[in-house]
């Protein structure tokens, strides 16, 4: 009630003022034609933003799933990643040309007007085709619930990694009896760690690789630590900022003395210097692959706990119903079946590093028997995540905003206690900011507070 109508101008401008409205081609997303060519009893179009080897991995789960559904088409098309990605489901869904099924960032969730561009799940559907909220982490689970309905259904959690050669830590005396890096419990067991590894590593490499000048990463290395300290973004009301500046210099400074004392060198490749030799790099789980291909010899753990407590940078890959006028009847169960589906048979997608979402598959042997997935699959646990606000979430106008101020002190430009004060003058400003979709703030109800 009350809420302002969503236009072409707030669409547009929540994707950072994209100009690509003309050149959507809905009918090459699966909207078009492909309506008349299906054959099948029942079509589904599916939007995702799977490249890669997560596309392949995709593409895989989505064959099987044909194999035993022959009565239900699935047209299946992968968009760009990121922005245009979003910008174009909330366009479709908001001009009613939206596909049956849809996937997001589950940080996103919160902001894309639930009840207007999403349609809540149907839990008796979901329950039919296997999935019930005991079979997942609670928090992850609650996390897709908005106003008490469900909106979005996660297939995953991809993590921050502390990926480590285990050849070099074995010289260096860092490895344990399983074969695995020594637990470390604090900034100076840290340094400590990278000190050793540098002593016996190949010349002319870095330590450890950080993205330091990307700030994305530098982003989730941020509230990874953060949270680690036990640090608030907002009350609960979502009317006052809770952001501890103190905290914040503490993790900045953490971050700046990788690079003041040498183990970094800023602007270096961290993937290829790990594949070459470099001890450490923190990389997301999507890395696996790349290393298992080269054959190396390392390991995988969650960001190593250096402020106390265990905690690490988490999103999450979740299925979403994109609002359609008309939904409902055979296309929408088959678009339940389908996300249930890929969700309860994730083996392929653990393969590609992602944890999945869906608990009875961490039991199994198979997934079991993944390395380095096993190793780091208690990440699911101790997720550090973002605020559930409208303007957080990948790629998201929290991280744009806050990120290149971390970036600014990893990398020298700026002093951390100056950037933890930026920051939250930052956040005092979002906080109080209209999301576009809806025209509220946070605090007053706007997508999804």
């Amino acid at each position: 009630m009350g809420r302002p109508g969503l236009n072409r101008r707030q669409l547009l401008a929540t994707a950072g003022g994209l100009a690509i409205a003309g050149s959507f081609g809905f009918a090459a997303l699966g909207t078009g034609a492909d309506a008349l060519a299906s054959t099948a009893r029942t079509r589904v179009r599916y939007w995702n933003l799977f490249s890669g080897g997560d596309g392949a991995n995709m593409i895989a789960m989505l064959d099987a799933f044909r194999k035993e559904n022959p009565g239900i088409d699935v047209k299946d098309s992968t968009l760009q990643w990121g922005n245009p990605f979003y910008t174009k489901l909330a366009m479709a869904a908001a001009g009613n040309r939206a596909p049956e099924l849809g996937v997001m960032h589950l940080g996103r969730v919160a902001g894309f007007s639930p009840g207007r561009l999403l349609d809540p799940w149907d839990m008796d559907l979901l329950a039919k085709y296997g999935i019930r909220r005991e079979d997942y982490n609670p928090a992850l689970w609650d996390r897709g619930v908005i106003d008490g309905k469900l909106y979005a259904l996660p297939l995953d959690i991809h993590v921050q990694l502390c990926f480590y050669r285990k050849d070099v830590l074995r010289k260096a005396g860092l490895l344990g009896d399983d074969g695995r890096m020594i637990p470390v419990t604090s900034t100076t067991e840290w340094f400590d760690v990278l000190k050793k590894a540098r002593q016996v590593q190949k010349k002319g490499l870095q330590t450890i690789g950080l993205w330091t000048n990307d700030q994305n990463f530098q982003w989730w290395f941020f509230v990874a630590f953060y949270t680690q300290l036990g640090g608030t973004w907002f009350n609960d009301a979502d009317t006052d900022v809770t952001f501890d500046p103190d905290k914040a210099t503490q993790v900045l400074e953490f971050l700046r003395q990788h690079v003041t004392d040498g183990y970094v060198i800023p602007g270096a490749p961290t993937g290829e210097q790990f594949i070459n030799g470099a001890p450490f790099t923190w990389e997301g789980n999507w890395s696996v692959p790349v290393f298992s291909g080269a054959q190396l010899d390392y390991g995988a753990t969650p960001l190593p706990p250096v402020f106390g407590r265990q905690a690490t940078h988490a999103e999450s890959h979740s299925f979403v119903l994109p609002h359609q006028a008309g939904r409902g009847g055979a296309p929408n169960e088959a678009a339940h079946r389908l996300a249930a589906y890929i969700v309860r048979h994730a083996q392929q997608w653990a393969a590609g590093g992602h944890i999945p979402a869906y608990t009875p598959t961490l039991s199994t042997d198979a997934y079991k028997k993944l390395t380095p997935q096993n190793e780091y699959v208690q990440a699911m646990d101790h997720q550090a995540t973002e605020p559930k606000v409208w303007f957080a979430g990948s790629t998201g106008i929290l991280a744009q905003d806050l990120g290149p101020i971390v970036v600014s002190s990893t990398m020298g430009s700026a002093k951390p206690d100056a950037a933890a004060r930026r920051m939250k003058d930052r956040l005092t400003t979002l906080l109080a900011s209209k999301n576009p979709m809806d025209g509220k703030t946070a605090a007053q109800g706007g997508a999804g507070a």
